[in-house]
């Protein structure tokens, strides 16, 4: 069973003030968000560094694709897309058939970003 203490996140999102609120949120519900990133290089480079146990990943950084960053931390990191979930505003049906064929075990949308959401998916993927 997972315990939330004990899930060590990455959160990937181009928006620092999200960046920061979600650090925040998930802390105080007893995740330990151990980086933050705000592009795809970034993302690769500390999820090799920190090894972290989920990675949270916004489906649209700015000018890049969270689709193509998922695709590259599989492939580059052999990070194990069971530990991988996409976020968004957006609406989850706008972008069902990418998340589909992504890596990434699902979706949550950042308004229902928390950590019974993320340990929910991992307990289900798991």
């Amino acid at each position: 069973m997972l315990s939330q203490v004990n899930v060590r996140c990455l959160i990937v999102d181009d928006n620092a003030g999200f960046l920061e609120t979600a650090r925040m949120l998930l802390e105080r519900q007893g995740l330990d968000v151990v980086g933050v990133a705000s592009t795809g290089d970034e993302a690769v480079r500390l999820a090799r560094d920190l090894e972290p146990g989920v990675i949270l990943l916004d489906i649209d950084l700015g000018g890049e694709s969270g689709f193509s960053v998922a695709r590259r931390l599989v492939e580059e990191c052999g990070f194990d897309g069971r530990r991988l979930i996409l976020i968004s505003t957006h609406d989850e049906d706008e972008f069902a058939e990418l998340i589909e064929a992504s890596p990434a075990i699902g979706f949550v949308s950042k308004s229902d970003l928390s950590a019974a959401a993320i340990t929910e998916l991992l307990r289900a993927a798991a």
